[in-house]
């Protein structure tokens, strides 16, 4: 019988970059788990999958209850239902029982799980305080995180068509389509959009993929590198580069930890407005409807859309770049 390690479990299910939520709250907690799970139990990862959803609904029902203890264990609910989230993967990546139908299981369960937590919390707020308030952060949190998954998704099968054409273009071959189709492209929602691929085929290497496996070298190793081996070196970031010099060394470093740079991202969204914001509850516990819910929901609002405007304004300077490259490239041949 296999007996896992908790080495096991780093090596063969870590994401190489993740939220930084996820990896400082979360994978210390859930590797051990998962370590357990998998070597004393039969459990599958699509019951583990409906484990978090059991726990996501009684979250839900606690933040209907309104009142600070109810919403102090919505919020400790919440979070294990998260947690259990990221064991399924894991369990499946390491055992590799994973499935299609599995991941789409999980997708649709976490969505339903935070909207009903969300809206559970928020309207149960509002039938305790009478404040309108509450009603009306309900549709602009669910407009906010519905934006991000689109906005993700479209950014991915952008960068993907950029990287396609300035491909075929360095090695001869016929030009990629010029706009992907947005139903033939199978990305990860909300994920900002960049294959893990890192410069593979044709002798062609894209600097920012490279960076993002290798955070302890530089673009201009990479283009050292790069001449060594004659392979061509693409870099559409190099407008982003020049204007903020500053990201590159903070991004290797986060990068080094497993911290990917989107800071704000859904999973830390979600984690604001339905673990941070109800656990506020605790700072006045005598006082009812004395919590910080409104002003840490707001502020989660407005960092995710911060984090969305500059995940567009950089894939603004890339197609810029990507306009110049596709021309040097096109001339070289």
């Amino acid at each position: 019988m296999t007996s896992f390690t908790l080495a096991d479990v780093r090596e063969r299910t870590y994401k190489s970059r993740d939220a930084w939520w996820t990896v400082f709250l979360v994978d210390p907690l859930a590797a051990r788990l998962v370590v357990w799970t998998a070597n004393r139990t039969s459990i599958t990862p699509n019951q583990i999958t409906f484990g978090a959803g059991v726990l996501g609904a009684g979250s839900a029902v606690c933040f209907a209850l309104g009142s600070w203890p109810w919403l102090v264990a919505g919020a400790l609910l919440f979070h294990l239902s998260f947690v259990l989230d990221c064991m399924d993967g894991k369990i499946a990546r390491l055992k590799g029982t994973g499935s299609v139908f599995g991941a789409w299981v999980d997708f649709v369960f976490d969505r339903i799980r935070f909207f009903g937590c969300m809206l559970a919390l928020l309207i149960g707020q509002w039938a305790a305080t009478g404040e309108v308030v509450y009603l009306v952060l309900a549709p602009v949190v669910t407009f906010l995180d519905l934006l991000r998954y689109l906005n993700g998704a479209q950014v991915a099968k952008t960068r993907q068509t950029m990287r396609q054409q300035l491909r075929a273009a360095a090695e001869g071959g016929a030009p990629a389509p010029a706009a992907a189709d947005p139903e033939s492209t199978e990305t990860e929602p909300g994920a900002a959009g960049e294959p893990e691929a890192g410069g593979e085929g044709g002798g062609v290497v894209f600097v920012e993929e490279v960076l993002r496996e290798n955070p302890e070298l530089d673009a201009e190793q990479v283009h050292a590198r790069s001449a060594e081996t004659g392979a061509r070196v693409i870099d559409v970031h190099q407008g982003f580069t020049r204007r903020f010099g500053w990201y590159s060394g903070l991004r290797a470093a986060l990068l080094r930890s497993r911290v990917r740079p989107h800071l704000f991202s859904g999973i830390e969204f979600e984690m604001f407005v339905c673990v941070v914001a109800p656990l506020t509850a605790l700072l006045s516990p005598a006082v009812p409807g004395a919590t910080l819910i409104v002003p840490v929901a707001v502020l989660s609002c407005a960092a995710l859309a911060a984090f969305e405007v500059l995940i567009v304004y950089k894939l603004w300077l890339a197609t810029r770049d990507f306009a110049v490259e596709l021309r040097r490239l096109q001339q070289a041949d």
